[in-house]
């Protein structure tokens, strides 16, 4: 869709909204988010969120799109910036914060920070991504963990498998699932997606100081590394046991996989939760969650977050902060999580109405913060600039969708990538 008509579409909406909601449109503020949450669970999630600031009797924009991991949004993003015309909120993390914030086009929230004590409610790893020159520029909503291994018990039963804890009981389970004659590994062949599991074997193989020395430090020496081909070697003997039609496939309907019994287990992060609840299913008895093999005791995070845009009108402005309030308030914080499938950003949270998974992950978020082995997830755009991230992301999957790339090639690839600017 050009950017013409994108605006168009945009501006036919509020015309809309105007006419439905009669003259006290007039007083209104508009607060307009740019997100991609439109699958079954996060869809609802979103729908919270616009529910709260339409009981502030401020009037939601709803800026969706489509598209998994946010390309297409950021892409849609960049015009609406260059041509002066900036929503409110944009669905924004990590590094690409700060990206944004050294172009000058994003607002300053310390009063609201101040006024609501973010510095005391956020972990520091968290509220430090937050900022920009020590100024909060954006508002987190959440936590995701992606370090998960998401199974289906009757699937497993009917394989004699058992749910694993390390790389070798993971290929003892897929053989036997594959053996029994289901997918044993449900898998969206989109780059995001190698990269995840790419992610998650190299912590389960390698360990947190290799993790950090490799994908956040982009270290050569742990880059070139017997290690690294291990990794390697390990990650490329899982693409048998994803099935023919992955290539391409987005990764909520490879989880439908897993809750239809078609697939055994699925490597993604928690809002893969959100697809199984929003299904009916039960955790503990429908569908398990474990951490990825070898992985226990490490946690792989990703933020979601919101970067706010300067605004020049006085009202939305006003409408904009209402906004961040509102996401880290514990009211928004927990009815968005539940839904969501990940767990509050906000420290000391209740988590009385959560799901043994959420349980978990906040208990490991906990314990991993004081182990120091709490890391950003490279995949999900919490560790390195983008530019890097997309050049490791994209020679990960050459070497996932090659039948004669070798472990060395791709490591070196890999290395090379990691230089990129």
């Amino acid at each position: 869709m050009s950017n013409k008509l994108v605006l168009k579409t945009l501006r036919l909406h509020a015309i809309a909204l105007a006419a439905l909601c009669g003259a006290s449109v007039a007083n209104a503020a508009d607060i307009e988010v740019l997100h991609w949450w439109t699958s079954g669970g996060e869809a609802k999630a979103a729908g919270a969120l616009k529910t709260s600031m339409q009981a502030k009797g401020h009037v939601w924009k709803d800026f969706a799109v489509a598209g998994g991991a946010g390309d297409s949004a950021m892409t849609v993003l960049k015009s609406r910036v260059v041509s002066g015309n900036a929503p409110s909120a944009a669905q924004i993390k990590g590094p690409s914060i700060q990206e944004w914030a050294r172009e000058g086009v994003l607002a300053n929230m310390d009063d609201v920070a101040r006024a609501e004590q973010w510095d005391t409610l956020l972990p520091s790893v968290v509220a430090n991504i937050m900022k920009y020159k020590g100024n909060y520029v954006a508002v987190p909503v959440n936590v995701h963990r992606v370090n998960w291994l998401w199974s289906n018990p009757e699937a497993f039963k009917k394989a004699g498998a058992k749910i694993p804890n390390n790389w070798d009981e993971f290929f003892v389970a897929a053989e036997a699932l594959k053996k029994a004659g289901l997918i044993a590994v449900a898998h969206g062949g989109q780059n995001w997606q190698d990269f995840t599991t790419f992610e998650a074997v190299l912590l389960g193989v390698g360990g947190a100081d290799f993790y950090k020395k490799a994908l956040i430090q982009l270290d050569q020496t742990a880059l070139k590394s017997e290690t690294m081909t291990k990794v390697l070697s390990t990650f490329k003997r899982i693409k048998p046991y994803t099935d023919k039609n992955a290539p391409g496939r987005d990764w909520n309907l490879a989880t439908a996989m897993v809750i239809k019994g078609e697939a055994g287990m699925q490597i993604m992060g928690d809002w893969a939760k959100g697809e199984f609840l929003a299904a009916g299913k039960v955790p503990n008895k429908d569908f398990q969650c474990t951490a990825a093999p070898g992985t226990t005791k490490a946690y792989t995070f990703n933020v979601d977050s919101f970067a706010l845009f300067k605004l020049k009108n006085d009202a939305n402005m006003k409408a904009q902060k209402d906004l961040a309030v509102a996401i880290m308030s514990p009211e928004f914080q927990e009815l968005f999580n539940l839904n969501k499938g990940s767990i509050p950003v906000r420290l000391n949270m209740k988590m009385d109405k959560f799901d043994d998974c959420a349980k978990l992950s906040s208990t490991d978020f906990t314990v991993t913060a004081k182990a120091n082995t709490l890391l950003p997830s490279i995949a999900h755009g919490m560790a390195v600039p983008s530019a890097i991230e997309g050049a490791i992301k994209d020679a990960v999957s050459q070497f996932w969708n090659s039948d004669s790339m070798t472990p060395a090639q791709a490591m070196n690839s890999i290395a090379m990538a990691a230089k990129a600017h």
